[in-house]
């Protein structure tokens, strides 16, 4: 059985949407929603990996629990895998889940099926993915395709991930959806390793591990949750999260 620790790493300093994580939603900021549905999946304790005060400052105001972490990373697994040596220097944790702290309507249930893959000890991460149903987004670069072998009903192992249209011909193509259960080991190897060549090419962090022969299996779930890029993102978040109250 996996103990599984729960990070989101947040940061201020977005420049479509500037201070995001702090943005209100319903009364609280857009980092504390993105905390409690990952609370509400119960699969472990949840934490916020943040290089700013503030943002910390609302997390433990709500109840949550924050990490300062230094602001120098360059990628939010950098972040989470500072937070977890802190958290856990014992290495009681063997697997941590990272959930983007922009994702305030995700669903709790999205969170828990991420680690299910992990389950198989071949598997060194596991992620998620959705079939794209509007044509315009199998050409669209900015949403990433996941191709793979199936090995379950809804489950892949992924040959590669990529901005490009992919796969050709006839069937499914597959969305992928940017959240991450690693194994302990997995993470540590991982932000060890150098850029490689096809990350530098599709910046696309996730082949860096693919690139190095880990296995990356992903879950087919329902639809994408919705990332917070833009003030129209916001707009949409805060649209949804007030339709669910008033459901």
């Amino acid at each position: 059985m996996s103990d599984p620790l729960v990070l989101i790493p947040a940061r201020l300093a977005a420049t479509r949407l500037p201070n995001k994580p702090l943005a209100d939603i319903a009364g609280e900021s857009m980092i504390v929603h993105v905390w409690r549905r990952a609370v509400e999946a119960g699969i472990g304790p949840v934490a916020v990996a943040t290089d700013s005060a503030e943002i910390a400052e609302a997390v433990t105001r709500a109840g949550g629990q924050a990490v300062l972490t230094r602001a120098d990373h360059a990628s939010g697994s950098d972040r989470i895998f500072e937070a977890v040596e802190k958290l856990d220097p014992e290495g009681r944790h063997d697997v941590v889940v990272n959930v983007q702290g922009d994702l305030p309507t995700i669903d709790p249930r999205v969170i828990a099926a991420s680690i299910t893959p992990l389950a198989d000890p071949n598997v060194d991460l596991a992620t998620l993915v959705a079939v794209i149903e509007r044509e315009e987004e199998k050409t669209n670069p900015n949403v990433v395709k996941m191709v793979g072998s199936q090995v379950s009903p809804g489950r892949f192992r992924a040959l590669y991930f990529t901005r490009a249209t992919a796969p050709y011909g006839e069937g499914p193509l597959y969305h992928h959806i940017g959240l991450y259960a690693y194994r302990r080991k997995a993470l540590q190897r991982f932000v060890g390793l150098p850029q490689s060549p096809l990350e530098q090419r599709e910046k696309l962090e996730q082949l860096r591990a693919l690139e190095a022969g880990m296995r990356i299996d992903a879950v087919v779930v329902d639809d994408v949750p919705l990332g917070v890029d833009t003030p129209h993102d916001l707009e949409r978040a805060r649209a949804i999260i007030a339709a669910r109250r008033t459901a």
